[in-house]
């Protein structure tokens, strides 16, 4: 009896492990407007600056374009049912279209993206709109799994208000 369930208890690990390491996938269907081409990506920011001001979340920018596979990708993982509950809870995203490299070039360099390493790239900017970090790690999204992209967002979600106080003391 101790064998079968020790065998069990294996392949269910085995099994779980396998599917806790699937890299993200492509959307079914390319969305041609993750990156509007007539978006006010300054506007779009400061909406979501003041909703997180209000709510005690962050900024989140996606720097990117259409053209972008690992942007879909990116985006297609932000809306699995995995990812969007710890993504919303904490979180305002702003698609930042960088056209074919040339496109809002001031909010690259003023967030730090480093598009020289690809897109997507991220920026997370604080309840305020100050930047605390910026990154192209997310460059390669199709190597990713779901669990690299919650513990980056578990990594830069708001302190709660408990944390908050005890790092003001």
């Amino acid at each position: 009896m101790r064998r079968i369930l020790l065998l069990c208890f294996l392949v269910s690990t085995i099994g779980y492990a396998q599917w806790a390491k699937t890299p993200l996938k492509a959307p079914a269907h390319l969305n041609p407007n993750l990156y509007a081409a007539n978006a006010d990506a300054r506007q779009e920011i400061a909406e979501a600056i003041a909703a997180a001001e209000k709510e005690n979340k962050r900024v989140l920018l996606v720097f990117g374009g259409n053209w972008c596979l690992d942007c879909h990708v990116l985006d297609n993982a932000f809306h699995s049912s995995r990812i969007a509950p710890v993504l919303n809870q904490s979180f305002k995203v702003v698609h930042v279209d960088i056209g074919e490299g040339k496109k809002n070039l001031d909010l690259v360099r003023k967030y730090h993206i480093p598009l020289e390493k690809g897109v997507p790239s991220v920026a997370i900017l604080n309840r305020r709109g100050l930047r605390l970090y910026s990154s192209a790690e997310f460059e390669k999204a199709r190597s990713m799994t779901e669990e690299d992209v919650i513990a980056f967002l578990n990594l830069w979600k708001p302190p709660t208000e408990t944390q908050a106080i005890s790092h003001a003391k």
